[in-house]
């Protein structure tokens, strides 16, 4: 799997019908082998899957999608966490307050980003190579994984500022939302983007500004998106727009666009779109 600058078609053939939101909800529940919390709500925690194998581990921060609805949570990502494990990566899968469970403006960010900066509480116990960290995320989590990697660029004076961000070296979003504003144009996951930003109208507009990826592109690192050719909730026009403007900007950044593959197809680890994810997965992070 190669990580140059430029846009790709992978021709890999998805051999089932396409999943469905339903599907999603009912994929195999994978627990974790810690559960550290990283605040005191009871969504404040994570996931910890290990690698069978002896470490240091490279590591890889999961955010579960869900359009940032309290309804989705992260337990249908662990049978794809576990995939990534069995490669020798340690993963850890975040859960976050999302609409619906005290999550919106700025607590979903906050979470995220607290989230990924307490790997430093766990790394040496748990022998996690924190010079070798990727984000990935589905869906409204392939925006916060992308928005981890901005956030380092914030004002002091944003409310989503936190110092001393974790350095990632590397981003994959699936079937991701690069771009807020043209959601909210598009109305993908419905009025959901309105309901997270929240405020007045000129509050919104800076909310906004801080909370897309592409007002922060570019992102410095290299980041690469999966999204399937017949993916109705987020469609691809979208983030094929984002990844040309991206290049444009210098940044390393590619499309590997699937034929015959939905929104779902991609964190369910026995699909070949999944196997694309978890390759991708192990070449950014230098791994077999």
């Amino acid at each position: 799997m190669l990580f140059g600058d430029e846009l790709y078609r992978n021709e890999l053939i998805a051999t089932m019908a396409l999943l469905r939101v339903e599907d999603y909800k009912k994929l195999p529940i994978e627990p974790g082998d810690y559960r550290p919390s990283y605040g005191r709500d009871r969504c404040q925690f994570a996931d910890l899957f290990m690698p069978p194998t002896p470490g240091p581990y490279p590591v890889l921060v999961l955010v579960h999608g869900g359009c940032w609805q309290a309804e989705y949570g992260l337990e249908p990502l662990g049978q794809l966490a576990r995939a990534a494990a069995e490669r020798g990566i340690a993963v850890w899968s975040i859960e976050y307050r999302r609409l619906g469970n005290g999550g919106g403006w700025p607590a979903t960010f906050l979470d995220v980003g607290t989230a990924a900066d307490h790997l430093r509480a766990v790394a040496l116990r748990r022998n996690l190579d924190l010079s070798r960290v990727i984000a990935a995320g589905h869906s409204a989590g392939g925006h916060l994984a992308l928005w981890l990697a901005a956030r380092r660029q914030l004002a002091m004076h944003s409310p989503l500022f936190m110092p001393s961000p974790l350095p990632l070296c590397g981003v994959i979003s699936l079937a991701g939302i690069p771009d807020l504003a043209l959601a909210v144009e598009e109305s993908i996951c419905g009025t959901a983007v309105g309901e997270l930003i929240g405020g007045r109208t000129q509050q919104y507009a800076q909310r906004l500004a801080d909370a897309s990826p592409r007002v922060w592109t570019p992102l410095g690192i290299p980041h690469l998106h999966i999204h399937g050719e017949e993916d109705e909730i987020v469609p691809l026009a979208g983030v094929l727009d984002y990844a040309t403007h991206a290049l444009a900007t210098g940044d390393r950044a590619t499309l590997l666009a699937l034929p015959d593959t939905g929104h779902f197809e991609l964190v369910d680890a026995r699909t070949a779109a999944a196997e694309a994810f978890l390759r991708a997965a192990c070449g950014m992070l230098k791994t077999s």
